[in-house]
């Protein structure tokens, strides 16, 4: 729950997901105009986890998605995406925002495990390419190896998705906006009116509830 006047938004989402990637200028317009009434906590939802097959990059389904829906949107938020040359299992990157967290860095290593997928077609199961991209935020190469290696943080990406699970989120981006005792789900990359009009909600809520 959020305390004082802070507006909490939970945010579930997946490194191989364009459309989570699309909704961060949405969710940093909301911080930018709020500004620290808005807290913003990235969660990890994996959208083909083992043993579930993953997509194949040159599937006619995943052409025709980007044609139609990611490429058009990417236009309207003006972020420039392409559709990446492999399509991973994203359970490593999640570990890898996790050790993050602990670092103070959170924020950073999730726009740039985005960046590296979306905008540069980087292999986010590959722990090299892992590491590379924790260096550029400012991480510890041996450290992140090592909680890479022996999966230190697998756990709590796992209790992320259970309690996805137990919210009843099935898609990402999915987001749980708080600000007194209701809890707000917003499901999709909402344009930001719709996401602001949900924001507000919250706070009247706290404000009728105080």
């Amino acid at each position: 729950m959020a305390k004082d006047n802070t507006v909490r938004i939970l945010v579930w989402s997946d490194y191989v997901c364009p459309f989570c990637y699309l909704e961060r200028p949405v969710l940093e317009r909301a911080q930018a105009e709020l500004g620290h009434g808005v807290e913003i906590d990235w969660r990890s939802f994996e959208l083909r986890p083992e043993p579930e097959p993953t997509l194949d990059p040159n599937a006619e389904y995943l052409h025709r998605v980007w044609n139609q829906s990611v490429y058009p949107m990417a236009q309207e938020r003006g972020m420039v995406l392409k559709l990446p040359p492999v399509q991973p299992r994203s359970r490593k990157a999640h570990e890898t925002a996790e050790f993050a967290r602990q670092a103070g860095r959170l924020d950073a290593m999730n726009n740039a495990l985005f960046k590296a997928f979306f905008e540069d077609g980087r292999d986010l199961a590959d722990i090299e390419v892992l590491i590379d991209i924790g260096q550029a935020v400012g991480l510890d190469a041996g450290e992140l190896r090592e909680a890479l290696t022996s999966g230190r943080f697998e756990q709590r990406v796992i209790e992320d998705q259970q309690l996805a699970r137990q919210i009843g989120i099935s898609g990402v981006p999915a987001l749980i906006v708080t600000a007194g005792a209701q809890a707000y789900l917003v499901s999709g990359a909402q344009p930001y009116e719709a996401v602001k009009d949900v924001i507000a909600r919250a706070i009247a809520d706290r404000n009728d509830g105080a």
